[in-house]
Formats: C-alpha cells, structure tokens, sequence
C-alpha cells in the first residue's frame, strides 16, 4: 500500500512540474562581463572589476580570454591589496595555463603579492621567503622576461632582509647567553647569505660566541675569514680595535 501512495505522489508531483514553464535564465555574453570589468577597472573599482573578470572566466572557462580573465582578476585585486585574493587567482591561473606566454607576469605578480606583505624584521612572519621563492623561480624559468631583472633586485633585497630577520634572532640569542642557538644562526648566515651585507657581521659575532665557551680556535678562525674578505668593513675594524684592546 506505502509502495503504491508513493507512486501516486510522484505521478503527482511529474504532472504538476509538467504544467509549468521551467524559466531558462540566460548567461550574460562574454563581451558584456568585459565591457563591464573594464568600465569598472577603468574607475579604479577594483574589488568590482575583479569579480566581473572572474565571473568572466568562471563562466566560459573554454574562452581564449579565460587565461586573461584571470590575470586582470589577479591584477585588480594586488590593486585593492586583495593581496590572499590576488594569490588565488595566480594560483588558479597556474594551474590551468601553465604554458601560458603570462606565466612570467604571473610569478612576478605573485611574488609582489608576498613582498607587499613584509613587515617588521621582528613580526614579520614569512611573507618574504615566499616572495624570494616566487621571484628566484621567475628568474631561473625566464631569465629573459622583463621582470626578471626587477626580481633579481628584489631578491637580493628580500635576501638581506631574511638575513637581518636570522642576526637579530642571532643578537637575541647572545644577549641570553644560548651560544649554540646564536652560533647555529649566525652559520646559516655565513652559508647560506654570504653576498649580503650581514656576513661581515654575522663573522664577528661568531668570534665572539666562540671566545665566550672557550674556543679559540674557532674564533680565531672566523677572525681570519673576516680579515681576509672585508678588510675595509666597520666589523673588521671593529674586530682590530678589540684586538688591540686586549
């Protein structure tokens, strides 16, 4: 009995369904939702334009412009400092035109997207080795992109920044007499930083943490390495007054 109420409602429910005019909405022309993207991009509107230019994509991801949809929606939204948002776009843009001729905008725009973000040496909480890591893949990929030169020059400066972020936890470590902790990062910078401005002293301060538990061969080492390759630095000069102080 259950079995045949059941059917009878169903039959109802077809027939009465089959009595109405299902609405069809139509999708908004591709032109259109550009035309509309650019008018508001164009007025600085950038949260706006990003949406258009990703309904744009979103709605005909087959189109040739789809690729291009996403760049603008990456590009607005740097604008607006959607910067999360931005990363989103790129990384769906990778994702689906990994040969595209943009890929190189993309990565460096990407990377932008990081670099905007540093902070404070002390707060700052990654962003910038992101960014390095968006930039050296943009330079090693496409050497002869135009941004290439331009994140080469961000890469050294994101370098030192990385490089004072590790001296100050350094300093930090020497004020609270944790030699291994400020001798291990003083290292890593001495290996992994050497063309930055913070080797010379990152060198100097290695004499020091050495000579306080009691190495001086060690110290002595880092004390030549320092000589030999900044003999003009302040932290060589430095290290000479101490010297003769003693």
């Amino acid at each position: 009995m259950r079995k045949i109420i059941s059917m009878f409602v169903i039959a109802a429910s077809l027939a009465a369904c089959g009595g109405k005019k299902t609405e069809i909405i139509a999708e908004e022309p591709l032109a259109q939702i550009y035309a509309n993207a650019y008018a508001e991009f164009n007025k600085n509107h950038y949260e706006q334009a990003a949406a258009e230019f990703l309904k744009a994509e979103t709605q005909y991801p087959s189109s040739p412009y789809a690729a291009d949809a996403l760049v603008m929606a990456a590009y607005s939204q740097y604008l607006d400092k959607d910067f999360a948002g931005a990363i989103l776009a790129a990384d769906r843009f990778m994702r689906f035109h990994p040969g595209h001729p943009d890929v190189p905008y993309v990565l460096y725009l990407r990377g932008m997207c990081y670099y905007r973000q540093v902070s404070d040496v002390r707060r700052e909480p990654g962003m910038s080795t992101y960014a390095l890591q968006q930039f050296q893949q943009l330079v090693q990929r496409f050497p002869r992109s135009p941004y290439a030169k331009n994140a080469e020059n961000k890469i050294i400066i994101l370098k030192n920044y990385i490089a004072g972020k590790v001296m100050y936890a350094a300093r930090e470590d020497m004020a609270r007499q944790n030699w291994p902790a400020a001798i291990s990062r003083l290292q890593s910078v001495v290996a992994d930083a050497q063309e930055t401005v913070m080797t010379p002293e990152a060198l100097f301060r290695l004499t020091e943490c050495y000579t306080a538990i009691g190495v001086p061969s060690q110290a002595s080492g880092y004390t030549e390495m320092l000589r030999k390759n900044f003999p003009d630095n302040k932290w060589t000069k430095k290290l000479e007054t101490k010297t003769d102080d003693l």
